[in-house]
């Protein structure tokens, strides 16, 4: 089976955050007319504990504006280690961390139905509000792979293992880099030198 023709299906880039913890997603889908979305998380996401735990998330769309470093942060950390919000600029909405940084704008959501699906777990919500922000253009996961030059979180739905190449993976931010690395590298996320970079086992 050939699962890179998965990397076709089109996505976009989102945060979801519930009380003070938040993550990357790429799986936001509208599915019905009455207002009614779909999430997907793994079940081992500390967001995906919390969620559960509050019934609600608001889902802030990301710009090709938006810092990369918060989805580094968002994407690449665990909540359960740090306070991913401490360096960038939110908003609290009905006790939820809300991201300003650049994003098209937030919809809030509450949680009618989880439906477990292998690795994760799809949530069911029913739209409560929605904000406009701004008009930039929104991030997609073809901009990530092909501009920003990002890799899946190994966590993530669309997480391709690939061992035909080398790997290396930044001790900052969780960054992968696939192939080799020339001198003056330096990691399209965080910013650090290849010095920061360990080759991963599966590489």
């Amino acid at each position: 089976m050939m699962k890179s023709i998965l990397r076709d299906i089109t996505y976009g880039m989102y945060v979801v955050t519930s009380k003070n913890f938040g993550c990357i997603i790429n799986t936001l889908t509208q599915v019905s007319s009455s207002a009614l979305v779909t999430i997907s998380l793994n079940k081992d996401n500390y967001t995906n504990k919390v969620i559960k735990e509050n019934k609600k998330f608001i889902v802030s769309i990301i710009s090709e504006k938006t810092n990369p470093n918060i989805i580094s942060t968002f994407g690449f950390r665990s909540s359960k280690d740090i306070d991913k919000f401490e360096n960038f600029d939110y908003t609290i909405i009905d006790d939820t961390k809300v991201l300003n940084e650049n994003m098209l704008g937030y919809i809030e959501c509450e949680v009618i139905d989880i439906i477990g699906a292998d690795t994760h777990d799809i949530f069911i919500a029913k739209i409560l509000n929605t904000k406009k922000e701004n008009d930039y253009t929104p991030m997609t996961y073809k901009y990530y792979h092909e501009v920003i030059k990002g890799t899946s979180p190994i966590k993530a739905p669309t997480y391709i293992e690939e061992t035909d190449e080398e790997i290396y993976v930044c001790d900052v931010c969780g960054y992968v880099h696939k192939g080799t690395m020339s001198d003056d590298f330096v990691c399209p996320i965080c910013g650090v030198d290849k010095s920061h970079f360990k080759r991963s086992i599966n590489g």
